[in-house]
């Protein structure tokens, strides 16, 4: 599950303020705050709730796996086409080395 630090996190990434995040997840604005300030956790409805309203904004949670707990953005289509484009540039696979 999302932790506050994580949500802040994704929030700040998808470029979204509390208000916006309330709206799409259907939470009260509140809420959120006190969640992001570690002041109170949420019910676990509302934690879902914000969880997947972020990853609809693209923020990808990342769980624990030895070097903490994390969150970055997905890669939009457009990216996904720019990295297979550029990974079939190399060409003809051969000797790189300068005479």
């Amino acid at each position: 599950m999302v932790t506050g630090a994580q949500c802040r996190a994704a929030r700040a990434l998808v470029e979204w303020t509390r208000e916006t995040l309330a709206r799409k997840a259907d939470v009260d604005a509140a809420v959120i705050e006190a969640f992001e300030r570690k002041l109170a956790e949420p019910t676990g409805d509302d934690r879902q709730k914000i969880e997947r309203a972020l990853e609809a904004g693209g923020a990808l949670f990342i769980a624990e796996n030895g070097g903490g707990v994390g969150v970055r953005l997905k890669f939009s289509r457009a990216d996904v086409r720019r990295i297979a484009t550029l990974e079939g540039e190399g060409g003809t696979v051969a000797m790189d080395d300068v005479p």
